[in-house]
């Protein structure tokens, strides 16, 4: 059995709902897959004696998952007072309509088709609530909407989809972009150098105690896929198909066509620099 603690990002244990730090909450979606991992995580969010609350990633149109985000969060005697959402992936915000409706919130977000209300998200924002502060840092890549907010008062970051809790994301092409991607963990890197943010809050699976562990994990990784599929180029495997099967020959092949997504960023970004 592996230690937990020699895990990329020193993983905490099982994915469940409840307290996560002192001021986020998950409460875990009901749709666990080979994309979503346990489920998608909701985050609650909120200062320890304030009434109000931030949700981040209502998840999918389900809902009793829905409501249970809401009940969760009177049972800590809060009111969900607005919604924001990291990106438009489906299994994060295909409900924030529907929450929006049942909690009479607004929905935040960076795209503006997925906005309810007059407020966007951009980078630099700060949202404060009821004490509560979340600084909006833009990390497209995963998707070109990706954003991550840092919760300074418990030295932690909500990653959406940039970083997961097991395992590593897709560049989702042509939409996310791997220069881009890339910017955004060395931003997020500067959190953990700079802003001591130690815990890492994200979109699907278990927290991560080691943020600068867990970026310095994807990073590397990176790197490695890059130069794998530079490699597979330069060895006559001219199309996407054919580099996943030869590079991720050992990665369960129902996760294939999302590897392809990346191996296209990746083989784009190779063009752009010239490598391939």
């Amino acid at each position: 059995m592996t230690d937990a603690a020699s895990l990329p990002g020193q993983p905490r244990g099982a994915v469940v709902s409840g307290p996560a730090t002192a001021r986020a909450v998950n409460v875990l979606a009901p749709n666990p897959s080979a994309m979503t991992l346990d489920g998608t995580n909701t985050w609650i969010v909120s200062e320890p004696d304030s009434d109000l609350a931030v949700v981040v990633d209502p998840g999918p149109l389900d809902d009793a998952h829905l409501r249970n985000v809401i009940r969760t969060a009177e049972e800590l005697g809060k009111r969900v007072a607005l919604t924001l959402l990291t990106h438009g992936h489906p299994d994060h915000a295909e409900g924030a309509g529907r929450f929006a409706e049942l909690t009479k919130t607004q929905v935040r977000a960076l795209d503006p088709a997925l906005r309810l209300g007059d407020e966007g998200l951009a980078a630099g924002d700060v949202i404060a609530l009821g004490g509560l502060e979340l600084r909006v840092v833009p990390t497209p890549g995963h998707t070109s909407d990706s954003l991550s907010f840092h919760l300074p008062a418990d030295r932690a970051v909500l990653t959406g989809d940039t970083i997961l809790g097991r395992g590593t994301t897709i560049v989702a092409h042509p939409d996310g972009r791997l220069g881009d991607y890339l910017d955004s963990l060395r931003r997020l890197r500067s959190l953990t150098v700079d802003d001591g943010v130690h815990t890492v809050l994200p979109g699907h699976g278990p927290v991560l105690e080691d943020a600068q562990g867990a970026v310095e994990f994807y990073l590397a990784h990176r790197a490695g896929r890059l130069a794998q599929v530079e490699t597979a180029v330069e060895n006559g495997h001219s199309t996407a198909a054919e580099v996943v099967a030869h590079v991720y020959a050992d990665v369960d092949r129902s996760l294939w066509p999302a590897a392809e997504l990346s191996v296209r960023a990746q083989m784009e970004y190779l063009k752009e620099h010239g490598l391939i």
